[in-house]
């Protein structure tokens, strides 16, 4: 019966501890969903949703590995801290729930599992339980030292993420040195596509002037997983501040958007459609490709990390 109750111990334990893991590790797949969220949610300053979004995910992976691993330190430190993020978050999940409603992703497990505040509050209350039980039944493993080495891995796991997914101050890779015009020609005149029937009309032109004033232009693809995550954060951005100067440019004319813009929620900005062939001669196949256009002279690129609020409207600002 005593290794009956031992092993069931340690099976909640890895039960536990793997479900910290993989919540952790679904939040960096990638980690700049999880910053929207938390941009999104609770109107945090993006280099604090930054370093938050990281933080959270250190501490989930420092949890849930010491919880595996059966060390839980001194006055099982590990347990409490876990118990205590799991209250942490359900308060959080309840004020989601009151002000957002319950028919969104909370984010819990990133991407991978869609999962309502209410239902994750369930989560979190059946780990509660689980959490209570190993803290008073199960003793976890010790050795000489062993406090000193949780300690030690509790720290070192909070920290890998900001080493393995460094954050991102924003600035764009200036070229004004050698900026270049932009050539317009393929955006406002239809293409063949030799890859499209020639038959097919072509769908847009753009509804701004993209040579006069500033203007952020982004090529993205609409079965691009990086393009979908860039236009999420300019329609967050944008959604602050609507004079922002976004353009979307969205490569093919027949795909069908329904799913990029219910993940994007990018329709406060304008946008265009464009064949194929001269979207790959803009973008050189390489996309998201995003550019900063002053009076039609392209001045900077940036990537989906490097895009920051603060120095675009420093850059709009500035003669």
């Amino acid at each position: 019966m005593r290794y009956v109750v031992k092993s069931l111990l340690i099976l909640l334990s890895l039960i536990t501890g793997g479900t910290f893991l993989y919540s952790a590790w679904t939040k960096v797949l990638p980690i700049q969903p999880f910053e929207y969220t938390i941009v999104e949610y609770m109107h945090l300053p993006w280099v604090l949703a930054s370093g938050l979004a990281r933080f959270i995910v250190g501490l989930e992976a420092a949890l849930g590995g010491l919880i595996v691993l059966h060390m839980f330190g001194r006055r099982n430190f590990v347990l409490k801290a876990a118990a205590a993020l799991l209250v942490i978050l359900s308060v959080y999940l309840i004020w989601l729930w009151a002000v957002a409603g319950n028919d969104i992703n909370c984010g819990c497990f990133g991407d991978e599992i869609w999962m309502s505040p209410s239902v994750s509050l369930v989560k979190n209350a059946v780990l509660l339980v689980l959490l209570a039980i190993v803290i008073r039944f199960h003793k976890g493993i010790s050795f000489k030292k062993s406090e000193d080495v949780t300690s030690l891995l509790f720290v070192a796991g909070i920290a890998l993420p900001f080493i393995l997914y460094p954050m991102s101050m924003g600035e764009p890779s200036w070229l004004k040195k050698s900026a270049y015009k932009l050539d317009v020609t393929a955006l406002y005149k239809p293409i063949k596509d030799d890859t499209a029937a020639l038959r097919v009309p072509y769908p847009d032109t753009p509804s701004v002037n993209l040579m006069q004033g500033k203007h952020i232009i982004a090529f993205l693809s609409p079965s691009c997983p990086h393009c979908h995550i860039a236009a999420r954060k300019m329609s967050l951005m944008r959604h602050d501040d609507t004079t922002l100067p976004f353009f979307l440019i969205i490569g093919g004319i027949a795909s069908d958007l329904t799913e990029f813009w219910k993940e994007t929620k990018a329709g406060n900005i304008p946008w265009m459609r464009l064949h194929r062939a001269p979207f790959l001669e803009y973008t050189g196949g390489m996309f998201p490709y995003i550019i900063w256009v002053d009076n039609g002279l392209v001045v900077a690129k940036s990537t989906y990390n490097t895009l920051n609020e603060q120095e675009i409207e420093e850059w709009l600002h500035k003669p």
